[in-house]
Parts: C-alpha cells; sequence; structure tokens
C-alpha cells in the first residue's frame, strides 16, 4: 500500500462552512465509473465526496441521508453520487472493499461500513480482522477480501479520484457535496440539503 494513504492524517470538517451553499467554478459531473444511488435521468444530482473513517461522513449517512433518499431520491427527483476520498489508508482499504462487492450490493457496503465504523475504525482495532468480517458479511469470501485490499491498481485509481477531487474541484476535507454545481462543505442538517435541492430543482 501506498505509504502516502498511511500517513495522511484523518480529519473531517466540524462544522458547515459559514455563509452556506455556494456555487463553485468548477463542479463535477456524473462518470461512467460513478456508482449512483436512484434514477440515472433525476434533475437533481448530489456528488458526495466522503471518507470511510470520517465520523462527520458517517453521521451524515445514518441521519440526513435517509430522509433525503425518502423524499428526493426515491421519488426520482434527485440521485447520488458516492466517491471516495480516503483520510488515511483504512478508509482506503475499506473504499477498495466495497469497490469488489457487486454493483448492486455496493451503496450496502457504504452503509454498513458507516454504521459499523465504531467497530472497525477504531485505532484498537484489528482493521484487516473486522473489515473482513464486513466483507464476509456482505458475500465476499476470505480469499476474495484479500486480493481485494491488495489490489494495487483499484487503489491507485481511487488515489487518483481524490486528486482530482483536490486539484479541479477543491475539495479539502469530508463530507463535501456538490448539489447541481453547488459546493456545500460540513456536516449539514436535512433542513440545509432540503433548501439546496429544492433551489436545484428546473424552474417550470
Amino acid at each position: 500500500m501506498h505509504k502516502f494513504w498511511l500517513t495522511v492524517a484523518a480529519f473531517c470538517v466540524l462544522a458547515p462552512v459559514l455563509g452556506g451553499p455556494a456555487r463553485s467554478a468548477e463542479a463535477p459531473s456524473v462518470t461512467p465509473e460513478d456508482r449512483v444511488l436512484g434514477q440515472a435521468d433525476a434533475s437533481v444530482t448530489i456528488i458526495e465526496y466522503a471518507s470511510l473513517t470520517c465520523p462527520h461522513c458517517a453521521a451524515f449517512d445514518h441521519d440526513t441521508l435517509p430522509k433525503i433518499k425518502q423524499n428526493w431520491i426515491d421519488t426520482g427527483k434527485a440521485k447520488l453520487v458516492y466517491r471516495d476520498f480516503p483520510l488515511d489508508g483504512w478508509a482506503l482499504r475499506a473504499a477498495m472493499v466495497a469497490r469488489c462487492a457487486p454493483p448492486e450490493r455496493y451503496f450496502g457496503f457504504i452503509d454498513a461500513l458507516f454504521q459499523g465504523q465504531n467497530a472497525w475504525a477504531r485505532p484498537d482495532v484489528d482493521h484487516e480482522q473486522a473489515l473482513g468480517r464486513i466483507a464476509k458479511l456482505g458475500g465476499i469470501s476470505d480469499d476474495k477480501f484479500q486480493t481485494c485490499i491488495k489490489d494495487e491498481k483499484l487503489a491507485d485509481a481511487i488515489a487518483a479520484s481524490r486528486v482530482a477531487a483536490e486539484k479541479e474541484y477543491g475539495v479539502d476535507s469530508t463530507p463535501t457535496f456538490f448539489v447541481n454545481g453547488t459546493k456545500m462543505v460540513g456536516e449539514h442538517s436535512y433542513d440545509a440539503f432540503e433548501k439546496a435541492l429544492t433551489a436545484a430543482q428546473p424552474k417550470t
């Protein structure tokens, strides 16, 4: 595993950026490599950059995303694109495990990793063993798990995606969201997302 990922300090934004959402000069768009939750033709696109070891990202997954999913994604008004922005080596490995799962199980793995974050991402646990248990519960065999977390090509692809997010879109912390190009940094309430999503809807 590349030393760069083993030495990056794990940190998350503790609060939203003052002044609320802002339109980014450069905003990401959906690519064929993206995993998308929701209907592909939804008019509003949420692109999330997150680290699987970030507690604020886990809080979004637990507290806010279910409401967004119920009111916006399941109704076809919005879709969510999840992109990894690993802040440490184990976030990278966890991202690799999720990518090794069948595409239809991808978001289930992301959810399981966030919901179980305190069990596998604490500094006092055997991270590989804990990740292996989650992988097995999701149908990934021990052999496939070992192959997955040693896949340098996959690690490089996730690393390249993070570097691109930094250089092209100014992402430097997690979670960071783009709602139809409007950048939202940090942990936001559902009400803040509701306002941003409503503003992003096409005007009739």
